[in-house]
């Protein structure tokens, strides 16, 4: 089974970018979704953005919609979310994971539960 390893993260001032990658080591990416969460200090862990890998759907959170982009490159084994306009609420540990639950990107953006393997996490603050 892959590992799922992020990077990226850092300290951004708000209005700022940063580009997060979820690199899958061990295996290809045969997955079926890819899911970006996020959980900041004592929320509850929620979905961010979605892809499906086999049709290329894409799903995002209301909360980020218009600002994140997720993309996927099939020869890096990689996933990636673009986060532009960035914000102090969207502060959070980000986390990458895998499903082979074979749903669409909009109903697996909302079923954490549904993934079988996580990442370890990438810090993101947003503060001036």
């Amino acid at each position: 089974q892959a590992q799922l390893v992020e990077s990226g993260g850092g300290l951004v001032q708000p209005g700022g970018s940063l580009r997060l990658s979820c690199a899958a080591s061990g295996s290809t990416f045969d997955y079926y979704n890819i899911g970006w969460f996020r959980q900041a200090p004592g929320k509850e862990r929620e979905g961010v953005s979605c892809i499906n890998l086999r049709d290329g759907n894409t799903a995002n959170a209301d909360s980020v919609k218009g600002r994140f982009t997720i993309s996927r490159d099939h020869a890096k084994n990689t996933v990636y979310l673009q986060m532009n306009s960035l914000k102090p609420e969207d502060t959070a540990v980000y986390y990458c994971a895998a499903s082979w639950n074979t749903g669409p990107s909009s109903l697996l953006l909302y079923l954490p539960d549904e993934y079988d393997v996580w990442g370890q996490g990438t810090q993101v603050t947003v503060s001036s």
